[in-house]
């Protein structure tokens, strides 16, 4: 028995000592290869950390800089200088041209979709919303409830709910989402579709009862459950 647990790891020590020839030998045979790969990786990254740093890191200086007077016109309702510019600073189109790579160039896409949208110009607005990529999920919502106020204004109801249900999940909280799943529960009204609207209007009576729309929900839920 003694004897043939030992042949037994004779055989797997000689296994492996085969297996790491095998291996010794292929990268032997593949120096060169394996070396030119390494230093492309090594030279692919070195690029990528000094583009972050020599070039996205001025223009995201530049950036926050030129973005400031435009926020200052968007919160004054001055849609059209926020968007276009007065002369001496860059508007939000401006900024999303020159500085697309930067988080700020990212944060105007919201800010022009915002103006796109008072102005009326809901194709645009859309645009610019969705371009947007959300870091906050307090602004992420408030961006993919908008697009739903965008599609409400040009009749796509059914685009308008699935956005305020998007913007409702999206980053979770007392304020937006049972704002937004009010919204959506209207529209599913709207569209006929009862129970996906009693479904929201509970989903506000239950886990948000201390919200503005909660005071609402019980009217809402007394309506829909007449049409069911």
């Amino acid at each position: 028995m003694a004897k043939k647990k030992k042949e037994t790891q004779d055989t797997s020590a000689e296994a492996l000592q085969n297996a790491l020839t095998k291996t010794e030998q292929y990268i032997e045979n593949n120096q060169k290869s394996l070396t030119i790969i390494v230093l492309a990786i090594v030279v692919i990254v070195g690029l990528f950390l000094g583009y972050k740093k020599l070039y996205i890191a001025p223009k995201e200086a530049e950036a926050q800089v030129q973005i400031f007077p435009a926020e200052q016109y968007f919160e004054k309702d001055s849609f059209n200088l926020a968007l276009f510019g007065d002369g001496n600073y860059l508007g939000f189109v401006d900024i999303i041209s020159n500085y697309s790579p930067t988080k700020t160039g990212n944060l105007a896409h919201y800010y022009a979709g915002i103006c796109y949208r008072a102005m009326g110009d809901y194709d645009l607005a859309i645009e610019h919303l969705k371009k947007f990529n959300p870091k906050d999920r307090m602004i992420g919502s408030v961006a993919y409830g908008s697009i739903g106020d965008c599609y409400v204004q040009l009749g796509r109801l059914d685009d308008a709910a699935k956005y305020y249900v998007k913007a409702a999940n999206y980053g979770k909280n007392t304020f937006t989402t049972p704002l937004y799943l009010m919204k959506a529960g209207i529209v599913y009204e709207e569209l006929g579709q009862f129970s996906e609207a009693l479904k929201v209007y509970n989903r506000i009576k239950t886990d948000y009862s201390k919200s503005t729309e909660a005071r609402d929900a019980e009217k809402h839920i007394a309506r829909v459950n007449l049409s069911l």
